[in-house]
């Protein structure tokens, strides 16, 4: 006989189940089978969370893309759209205003993450080194920066000092480093096994082709993590802006939508259109929501396979 009598389960084993194409991940023996209201329930909940979140960019999107007509007649909004026109994007893609501030943001976004990328990994790769000259009070220091500030005004003097008053260069340094994110990438880097990188100093590989060649491919989940958490952080910044730039042809597209939002102001080369009745303001504050809305949407799921690799493998050791 195969058995053995009198033996009793492992509760640390996962119930055998017949594999399936779609049957769901075994549960432990420890763990009760989910009732069918209880499936109900999550079910429920989820769809009302997916509601409360793609309802407002239903209206946001179908709103852009309606004639002047039909926003009229629904009075605002519109939930149930009535054809689809592309007037409102092909206006504020034809030059002008938004245009050259979506340039602007796409150009900052592109430079400061690169910059803040740059900084981070260097930075973290060396307090990653427990020989490093002065590692720990540098690290020390970057730590004191999250609890203690200069505050605003202290910060718009150095940047007024600086020069970097009405120059592109006031919407990247200002926040260009991030210490959450070095520790972060500190912590991935501390994880990489010590004995990989002692065997490429034996072979006479330097810092350099050790950070470049080992650390940073076996890093990737984590980089993509960061650089996306840069780039959310630059395309939807407008407060520096707000404060830093003077000049209305430098202002990023969060900028740029903010005065059509909030101060209802009609960007440069629209107000014809808009007088005339072809183009209905509502439309043009819905098209640029989704302008700046659309990036993000569309990089987000590249990297959201990094995610749980990439924040929780880092946040093992600090």
């Amino acid at each position: 006989m195969t058995a053995v009598l009198g033996t009793r389960p492992d509760p640390g084993k996962a119930r055998v189940r017949k594999p399936g194409r779609w049957s769901a991940p075994p549960r432990p023996v420890w763990e009760e089978e989910p009732t069918p209201a209880g499936q109900a329930g999550k079910g429920l909940a989820l769809g009302l969370a997916c509601l409360a979140i793609l309802f407002p960019l239903w209206i946001v999107i179908v709103t852009s893309l309606q004639t002047k007509r039909t926003i009229d007649e629904a009075g605002g909004l519109v939930v149930i759209p009535k054809g689809i026109t592309f007037v409102a994007y092909q206006e504020l893609l034809g030059g002008g205003q938004v245009q050259r501030a979506a340039l602007v943001s796409v150009g900052v976004t592109v430079v400061g993450t690169l910059f803040s990328m740059a900084v981070s990994v260097l930075c973290a790769y060396g307090l990653s080194r427990s020989g490093s000259l002065g590692h720990r009070w540098i690290l020390m220091s970057l730590l004191a920066t999250m609890f203690f500030g200069a505050g605003l005004i202290p910060t718009y003097l150095l940047v007024q000092a600086l020069g970097l008053t009405d120059t592109y260069l006031a919407l990247i340094l200002p926040s260009a480093v991030s210490v959450f994110n070095i520790l972060v990438l500190r912590a991935f880097f501390m994880n990489i096994s010590q004995e990989l990188l002692d065997s490429a100093r034996i072979d006479g590989a330097g810092e350099w082709r050790i950070l470049f060649r080992i650390v940073m491919p076996l890093s990737r989940a984590v980089v993509a993590v960061i650089s996306l958490f840069y780039a959310v952080g630059y395309w939807s910044a407008w407060f520096n802006a707000s404060i830093y730039l003077t000049d209305q042809d430098m202002m990023p597209l969060q900028n740029v939508m903010i005065q059509l939002v909030q101060k209802q102001e009609r960007p440069v080369g629209l107000s014809a259109q808009i007088n005339t009745g072809q183009l209905s303001p509502l439309a043009i504050q819905m098209a640029v929501m989704v302008l700046a809305l659309l990036p993000v949407a569309v990089l987000s799921p590249f990297v959201q396979k990094h995610f749980k690799k990439g924040m929780l493998t880092g946040a093992v050791k600090g």
